[in-house]
């Protein structure tokens, strides 16, 4: 689950924040007053939100924007005032004074849209090396000359054996070539 980091200038309001955001069932990460707290907690977590104000004692921002790791994003809040003078790409906003209910639907959006994008990376394929390419022509080339198959016969054959056994591709072309009596 996507977590968030509430780095707000004043601990008790950044207290104050989690405990409404747990309330809500927003899992909190942590609180801090600094950018670089903020960054130290970011450091330990595989990607989550960032929820700050405009200015924390030791930057601002577009500084703590520019100096979190991969796999997080921002919601700054912020007067009306600063947000209309401009706002880096990427960064969501959120004017003061807060509204509850816009807080939640923009934290809810952006968790989902985060979630949303882990699965896409999960369920892509990942890439073949080199190695791995020829051990599976191999399998293939095998399966054509003995069996008679055609190429995508033999892709296939790999393929249907390789989802009915749990395996991946490269551990049943390996397994192809082992009952052929071939390294």
């Amino acid at each position: 689950m996507t977590s968030v980091i509430v780095a707000l200038p004043k601990m008790d309001d950044a207290r104050k924040m989690k405990s409404l955001l747990l309330g809500k069932g927003i899992p909190v990460a942590g609180v801090c007053t600094t950018g670089a707290q903020a960054i130290a907690q970011a450091d330990g977590l595989n990607g989550g939100i960032i929820l700050c104000g405009y200015k924390l004692p030791d930057m601002i921002y577009s500084q703590l924007y520019e100096f979190l790791p991969a796999g997080f994003e921002m919601l700054l809040m912020a007067s009306r005032h600063l947000i209309s003078g401009g706002v880096e790409s990427g960064i969501m906003c959120l004017s003061m004074p807060l509204k509850l209910h816009e807080l939640l639907g923009t934290l809810n959006m952006m968790i989902q849209n985060m979630e949303r994008q882990k699965r896409k990376l999960k369920s892509k394929p990942r890439e073949r090396n080199a190695e791995e390419v020829k051990l599976i022509g191999q399998a293939k080339e095998v399966l054509m000359g003995r069996n008679h198959m055609t190429e995508e016969e033999a892709h296939r054959y790999i393929q249907k054996c390789s989802m009915d056994s749990g395996t991946n591709m490269v551990e049943t072309a390996q397994m192809v070539l082992a009952m052929m009596g071939l390294p």
